[in-house]
């Protein structure tokens, strides 16, 4: 039900645009997230963006990446800027609401070279 794309190999410094694409039925009435999980590490929230466009960031990467949604197309997005080796993870979408089991993605790998 979510379909995210967009990862691969950046050098530092470098920019990535990932998508994830939700069925219609998910996407008008779910909050938008981006989360990541590097090797060894716990998966980590990085933004969120609500139905109505309201937006919120994780301190290490307010600044740098940008969450947006597409209602049209049933596509959120998250603008990464600024790259650096750090951010190399999987990168998951996440659709939640309240009450209901949140939705996840498949995930898409981002590599940051330095």
């Amino acid at each position: 039900q979510l379909q995210a794309s967009g990862g691969g190999l950046v050098q530092t410094g470098g920019s990535l645009r990932l998508s994830c694409a939700a069925s219609g039925g998910i996407f008008r009435v779910h909050a938008m997230n981006w989360y990541r999980q590097a090797p060894g590490k716990p998966r980590e929230f990085l933004a969120r963006i609500t139905t109505d466009g309201k937006t919120d960031y994780s301190y290490s990467v307010k600044g740098r990446f940008t969450i947006s949604r597409d209602n049209a197309k049933n596509t959120a997005y998250l603008q990464m800027n600024s790259l650096k080796p750090e951010d190399t993870a999987v990168y998951y979408c996440n659709a939640n609401r309240i009450g209901y089991v949140p939705v996840w993605g498949q995930g898409t790998l981002v590599t940051v070279s330095s």
